[in-house]
């Protein structure tokens, strides 16, 4: 037996314009074969037949008593019926009954689930309804679908993830077209608003930004509700531009409120309005006020307390009116018991706490408040969304933890700075761009002298160690983050190549993101920035898979002091640190522990004078001529050495036992950065007539932005190719670039003469130097001269440009660019080794932008060069660079540290003094020669005997009971080396023997 239904449709005569039908359904039975299957069909048909028909009864009593037992009933058979009837005929009209069902519940008890319930109903009932039926028309009508809509609209805004995913469905239901759209963009924008601002997460902020752009779109100027949604795309605007400090939120945003009128809020991130106390006065008055209509219980208490509070301790500010601050800090305490862990504000009533012991301790020095004080720091820093590491407002707490811990002399300080570092770092990661990264890091105030400040700290506490870890970790911030996309895979490779594979095919999506980052469409470019960041997540959990290999702990991790001192392999390096509480140097030696230096008559306002008389006796100086003695250059000179480099001078030969001819690194920061360290001098006389030495008489100095940059020029020497060499003038620069350099074409043929045929020399000037034409040849060629004017961009450093023919070679261009086989690079230009101001004591400048391209070595200038002086600098410096190779011979780029030094020692009779300090090499490298000689002990006339250590540069001079011998040597190197030391250690040899 089985059972078949058939449906009847009985039309009767319209009555006031209504068609009123019924459907009859007609149940016939027929005998088969599988008697047991027909049997359970016909018992399941019968039992929806039996449930539908009694929840239409149950609902039409309902209609009829407004009984809620009855409607409750109705919706629990309606239910029933869905439950049995998955790909029934009548499924699709059982998801109605009940869909109308709930609505009315809803209607009746306005609970948030029964309409939440309804939308998923919704989104399952329309795509079974086809287009023309009647089923479609009563489901989408207004007491169907558009009632759902409607009412979902209407809700609070829910920013849970279940009220953001019923938002996602409803705006499903509303297609293009439809009227509900507009509101439902609206909502969803308004919940994922409120949990960027519960939880930090940062595409949550995208998405409240994404939205309101097509919310705008929907809604003509003219409409009644076009202000409001400006308004909100600003707020959501300036809410990333304190996340992000991208300046183009912050001008889109304050155009968005001008054309709402609602200047108030983004105008405050530009500038404080000065406040007037009777203004102040009047606004406590109607805060007061306002908490009287707030009585405990009340949901908006807590936010009344808190800016009573906030009014009360502005006033103090003004007045300094003890009371005012008493009772504030009263009325926070009140606000945080109403706001239990948890609560999306109570950071904000922590700090605000805070803020108000720390000048109660001033005026009662009870320890009680600023232990309480710092504590709060802490707190609110915990209470902080941490989904999102980068959170700026962590950063701001962590930052001001750090300044009171160190303005009280409070333990927790070291800790603070840590703290700082590490999401300076992760915030940074979270950036798409370079540039991006550094107007992140712009957008704190007060956050450039971090580093330093740190390291001074840890200096303090007697920990070294960590004080180098802490300045390098924070110094280079950019450079270190953009060179994790280029970081070596080698030896990850030999471990395990799956991993290395995914790493690289990440890194390879990071980088093509970056190229697409510049949109001009602002919703495209939100949406890049929101795969990167997807990117980078799929990053950290590799990396922190490959973390778990052997030998791979620390990688793309902050390097420790160990991996730091291999910097000092062929050369101690010397930090000096320039920090409002410290100013002295760090010595890393090539083995052991660090070295502190002391500079007890020099504090940063000394530093801040120095800085600015040297660049006015450098003005002053342009205008004297060449023969001319620069005597008051000469005493900041005197006072450069007597106060920084004669102590560092005393610690390398005393402590450390560098001889005379070594080389040394100097890694300045903040201030440090400006002064021409290198050049320091005495200028004095001995009683026995001769002149005391000065310290490139001593050593040979190198420059280097950070250790970890030392360190990846010297990895990246062990790839030498054969050198090709590329002279790039210009000496007509394009319009608005510069005035002409009459000396450049004339330095560009000497210096093609004077390179050695094997290396090819190639010239690119006039019209063929172009920004394109400038590239091009930078790409194929592993040595370049530039001489051309340069500007140095303060504003934005990585727009720092060298001028060309049309238009200029910017920094960017240049970081951005693929170079292989760069090895060596001399900028003959202005301020090629200037650094940023803005940043957190980063290190951006023309002379660092091509060392991270790839160039190993980097000769640049710290200022304005005269070009028809600097020249004999130049050539003095490339027949250095020649003396002493043969037909066939390499140029050796590791040999420009010591053939700048013998150049401007060679020139200062042509040259006058600013004009030799000028020029400042920048990386690493012990000579080649030292990859094949390891010792070598000579005889000179005297019958002395001296040992060459190729390694270190050092030459230890006798007597000594040895024979002559070389080890592990060839005649060639030997004859280099007695070459390239004859004029530095003064010796004179006259034999060698094997």
């Amino acid at each position: 037996m089985r059972i078949s239904s058939h449906l009847a449709d009985i039309s009767f005569p319209s009555v006031r314009g209504v068609h009123p039908s019924l459907t009859l359904r007609a149940t016939v039975l027929h005998d088969c074969d599988n008697q047991d299957s027909a049997l359970l069909d016909s018992i399941v048909e019968c039992q929806i037949i039996q449930d539908t028909d009694v929840a239409h009864e149950r609902f039409a009593t309902y209609m009829k008593s407004k009984t809620v037992a009855h409607l409750n009933d109705a919706v629990k058979h309606f239910q029933l019926v869905l439950d049995q009837c998955p790909g029934h005929p009548d499924h699709p009209s059982s998801i109605y009954h009940l869909t109308k069902a709930l609505i009315w519940r809803y209607r009746k008890e306005r609970t948030a689930a029964y309409i939440h319930e309804s939308v998923e109903l919704c989104r399952k009932l329309l795509p079974l309804c086809p287009e023309g039926t009647y089923l479609r028309s009563i489901a989408t009508g207004e007491n169907g679908c558009d009632y759902v809509v409607c009412g979902c609209n209407k809700l609070s805004t829910d920013s849970s993830d279940e009220g953001i995913h019923c938002r996602r469905v409803v705006l499903e239901l509303c297609p293009l077209g439809n009227a509900h759209r507009l509101r439902a963009l609206h909502q969803l924008a308004q919940a994922v608003k409120t949990r960027f601002q519960q939880r930090g997460t940062i595409d949550d902020l995208a998405e409240s930004i994404q939205h309101p752009r097509e919310v705008l779109c929907l809604c003509p100027e003219g409409h009644s509700e076009h202000d409001t949604y400006l308004n909100n795309l600003a707020l959501s605007l300036n809410y990333r531009f304190d996340h992000q400090g991208n300046s183009d939120d912050l001008n889109e945003a304050i155009s968005l409120y001008e054309g709402a009128l609602r200047l108030r809020e983004a105008l405050r991130s530009r500038f404080k309005q000065c406040r007037d106390v009777n203004n102040i006065i009047k606004t406590i008055i109607l805060r007061h006020e306002a908490l009287t209509l707030c009585p405990p219980g009340n949901p908006n208490r807590d936010t009344t307390l808190n800016n009573l509070a906030l009014a009360l301790q502005t006033r103090y500010e003004k007045l300094d009116t003890s009371e005012d601050l008493d009772e504030a800090i009263n009325l926070y305490r009140d606000s945080l018991q109403l706001e239990q862990h948890g609560h999306p504000h109570r950071y904000k009533t922590l700090d605000n706490l805070s803020s108000a012991l720390c000048p109660r301790f001033m005026q009662t020095r009870e320890n009680e408040d600023i232990e309480e004080a710092i504590q709060l720091c802490q707190e609110s820093l915990e209470a902080l969304p941490s989904l999102h590491p980068g959170f700026p407002e962590r950063i701001r707490e962590a930052i001001k933890w750090a300044r009171q811990a160190e303005v009280y002399q409070h333990d927790s300080a070291l800790e603070a700075y840590q703290t700082c570092s590490e999401l300076f770092d992760n915030h940074g990661m979270t950036r798409l761009t370079i540039i991006s990264r550094r107007e992140a890091a712009t957008a704190f105030r007060n956050a450039r002298s971090l580093p330093v400040d740190a390291a001074s700290c840890s200096i303090r506490r007697d920990n070294l160690r960590y004080a180098v870890e802490l300045v390098e970790q924070g110094r280079g911030q950019q450079w270190s983050l953009a060179s994790r996309l280029r970081t070596a895979l080698e030896d990850l490779k030999l471990t395990c190549p799956e991993l290395a594979h995914r790493l690289s095919e990440i890194n390879k999506c990071l980088s093509d993101t970056q190229g697409s980052a510049n949109s001009a469409d602002r919703a495209a470019a939100d949406r890049v920035a929101i795969h990167y960041r997807r990117l980078q997540g799929q990053r950290g959990a590799v990396a922190a898979e490959i973390r778990n290999l052997k030998g791979f702990s620390r990688f793309l991790l902050p390097p420790s002091y160990e991996d730091l001192q291999a910097a000092a392999r062929h050369g101690p390096v010397i930090i000096l640190l320039a920090s409002q509480y410290l100013c002295s140097a760090i010595v890393v030696p090539t083995s052991g522990e660090p070295h502190h230096v002391s500079f007890p008559r020099i504090n940063l306002t000394h530093l801040e004078k120095l800085r600015s008389d040297f660049a006015r006796e450098i003005r002053h100086a342009s205008f004297m001529r060449p023969e001319e003695t620069r005597k008051e250059l000469q005493v900041l000179l005197r006072t450069v050495w007597d106060e920084i480099m004669l102590p560092i001078v005393i610690v390398l030969q005393r402590d450390l036992r560098v001889t005379s001819g070594s080389r040394i690194r100097l890694c300045p920061t903040a201030i440090f950065t400006s002064i021409p360290l290198h050049a320091a001098h005495p200028f004095r006389t001995k009683a026995d007539g001769q002149h005391e030495l000065c310290l490139e008489d001593v050593y040979i100095c190198s420059y280097t932005p950070t250790l970890s940059a030392l360190i990846r020029s010297r990895q990246m020497m062990k790839k030498r190719v054969t050198p090709s060499f590329v002279a790039i003038g210009q000496s007509s620069p394009g319009s608005g670039q510069g005035e002409a350099l009459l000396a450049v074409d004339s330095e560009l043929e000497l210096i093609r003469k004077l390179v050695p045929a094997m290396a090819n020399p190639t010239t690119l000037s006039g019209d063929d130097a172009t920004r394109a034409g400038a590239l091009d040849v930078l790409q194929r060629n592993s040595w370049v001269r530039l001489a051309c004017h340069g500007k140095q961009d303060r504003e934005q450093p990585h727009h720092s440009r060298f001028a060309m023919r049309d238009e200029p070679l910017t920094l960017l261009d240049i970081i951005e660019k693929d170079i292989p086989h760069a090895e060596f690079a001399f900028l003959s230009v202005c301020h090629t080794a200037a650094g940023d101001e803005k940043t957190p004591d980063e290190v951006i400048h023309l002379a660092a932008g091509p060392q991270f391209s790839g160039f190993k070595s980097v000769i640049g200038t710290l200022w304005r060069v005269d070009d028809s002086v600097a020249k004999h600098v130049v050539e003095a410096f490339y027949k250095k660079m020649v003396k002493g190779l043969k037909d066939g011979d390499m140029m050796d780029c590791t040999k420009a540290a010591w053939a700048l030094n013998r150049a401007t020692c060679a020139v200062k009779t042509k040259v006058p003094l600013e004009q030799r300090m000028v020029f400042i090499h920048v990386a690493p490298g012990a000579q080649s020669f030292a990859q094949t000689l390891k010792i070598l002990v000579l005889r000179n006339r005297k019958s002395d005997l001296c040992i060459f250590l190729p390694a270190t540069g050092e030459v230890l001079l006798g007597p000594l009971p040895l024979d002559v011998f070389l080890v592990d040597g060839k005649l060639d190197d030997v004859r280099l080396a007695l070459s390239l030391y004859y004029e530095l250690t003064v010796q004179t040899f006259d034999s060698v023997t094997y």
